[in-house]
């Protein structure tokens, strides 16, 4: 994918929320604080991931790993499928670790023949995403008072949203005007 396509999705993706954030503060704030627990987006979100995870995987050229890439593809997939199981509680939590570290790895790998600067915005979101999936995957209750504490307040709801929507329209500006 090109790399002003990917900054353009990824702005509009993140800053969308943020704007429901403005308008709907209430829903917004339910929402959220439902999102760690819920298990529609936890199953979306491990599927997305696995998916993704494979496709990568399968396009891998290592050829110590090609006798074995077969018996890796099943056991990765039946890892997801038991994930999906057995470990519910903050199933969303741990599939949007899951897709933080492939769209950080996408976003990085993309990033990495582009000539300017402003690219930077880019790859350095990218390694908050690795630190915040490692985080979560670590401990994912912590996004749920992540959460908490970003809806405690009204105005804690107002301010992230604002700045979310900015952040993500600047990004998707980069992608159209300057990538």
């Amino acid at each position: 994918m090109k790399f002003s396509t990917l900054s353009v999705l990824i702005g509009l993706c993140f800053a969308l929320p943020h704007a429901h954030g403005l308008m709907n503060p209430e829903g917004y704030k339910k929402a959220l604080r439902a999102f760690p627990r819920s298990l529609p987006w936890g199953y979306a979100l491990v599927a997305l991931g696995t998916l993704w995870f494979l496709r990568n995987l399968s396009e891998e050229r290592i050829s110590d790993f090609e006798p074995y890439k077969k018996l890796m593809l099943a056991g990765f997939a039946g890892i997801a499928v038991a994930t999906c199981l057995f470990v519910k509680d903050f199933l969303a939590a741990r599939g949007l670790a899951i897709v933080l570290l492939l769209l950080a790895k996408t976003t990085v790998d993309s990033a990495r023949w582009i000539e300017s600067d402003l690219r930077l915005v880019l790859v350095t979101w990218a390694y908050l995403w690795i630190v915040a999936g490692i985080w979560i995957t670590i401990s994912p209750w912590r996004l749920r008072d992540w959460f908490d504490w970003i809806t405690a307040t009204p105005s804690r709801v107002k301010t992230s949203s604002a700045a979310g929507l900015v952040f993500g329209l600047f990004v998707a500006a980069l992608g159209l005007f300057v990538f």
